[in-house]
């Protein structure tokens, strides 16, 4: 990979989206954006170990390689790299990336090594890739800001673009973890997007209290069946530091485990809207 993007680089644009497979309409969008954005798209699928912490879903982890090859390909991707774990983590591996500031806020609280493998892993894959560019999807909107203060800090000669969440039909993120949902707990499950819109909707009525939009949101997700919150936080989109009151636009994330699976959504509140 690194000799072929070494060949490529010099003539040609070369794009990077970075999965752990189990392909979806969501990173299907991100294919189509890369495609947009060079000449070259490169898709990574390797779920990456060194994000899952003890007794987190690794093994478990959703896994269809024919399948995502078949869809890469029809989306336009040009290179797919599958890494093995034993080629990226060889014997007495001992080196990761480590963010001090923007890891200690929302996933990074109940989840201290997520964002320590994200950093590392991406590092890896951008020295073997080599992109002019890469492409996040901001429903992991902590982790794209992660991405973008690591790149900034390292002086990382990659941009990075942010695609738009991509959702089901009746308003679920797209997230490989959707396919653990029994059919009540999807219904479940929708509780997420439904705060996000109340959220909005408060705000736009005028409510200027963190506090209060997320006592309701807390209310409302905790009506649904098998709903365990983790965090609902209201912040500031660079920072990541939470916000009491809102004066301009914020971001609204919340974790909420519905029975055994842990979903997150995001979204923009907008007094202006």
């Amino acid at each position: 990979m690194q000799a072929l993007a070494d060949r490529l680089r010099a003539e040609r644009r070369i794009v990077f989206v970075p999965t752990m497979g189990f392909l979806h309409e969501g990173h299907l969008s991100l294919i189509r954006i890369a495609r947009n954005a060079g000449d070259v798209v490169v898709v990574s699928i390797f779920v990456n170990p060194t994000q899952f912490g003890p007794g987190e879903d690794f093994q478990e982890y959703p896994r269809a390689l024919d399948r995502d090859l078949a869809l890469a390909e029809k989306e336009g991707a040009d290179i797919v790299f599958t890494p093995s774990e034993a080629e990226l983590y060889p014997e007495g591996f001992e080196t990761y990336v480590h963010l001090e500031r923007l890891p200690r806020h929302l996933c990074g609280l109940s989840r201290p090594v997520f964002f320590r493998g994200v950093a590392t892993v991406v590092t890896k894959l951008f020295h073997i890739v080599k992109p002019h560019a890469a492409v996040f999807g901001e429903k992991d909107y902590q982790q794209v800001m992660v991405v973008k203060k690591m790149v900034r800090d390292l002086n990382m000669d990659v941009e990075i673009i942010a695609g738009p969440t991509v959702r089901e039909p009746d308003g679920l993120a797209m997230s490989s973890r959707n396919s653990y949902l029994s059919k009540e707990q999807r219904r479940s499950a929708l509780s997420l997007r439904k705060a996000l819109i109340e959220a909005q909707q408060m705000v736009s009525s005028g409510e200027r209290s963190s506090a209060r939009i997320v006592s309701a949101a807390k209310d409302s997700i905790a009506s649904f069946p098998e709903t365990d919150i983790d965090y609902i936080r209201i912040f500031d989109p660079e920072t990541l530091e939470d916000r009491k009151e809102i004066n301009g636009p914020v971001r609204m994330a919340l974790a909420v485990r519905v029975g055994s699976t842990r979903l997150i959504d995001n979204d923009l509140l907008n007094p202006a809207r």
